[in-house]
């Protein structure tokens, strides 16, 4: 039997940095970026654009 793959791509949850509401989900690549993803994105609960944090 063929060995599995390991998979590099990992699903991170986005919250923003003002309400704390988790809105988004994204992957990234976790072999090449291992800090946390930073994301400039619409809050629908703030009614506006701001920075969204990675969240484990």
């Amino acid at each position: 039997m063929a060995k599995k793959a390991k998979k590099q791509r990992e699903i991170v949850t986005l919250a923003c940095v003002d309400c704390k509401r988790r809105n988004y989900t994204a992957t990234r690549n976790k072999r090449k970026h291992q800090d946390k993803l930073e994301l400039s994105k619409y809050c629908r609960f703030c009614r506006r654009h701001t920075s969204h944090k990675e969240v484990r």
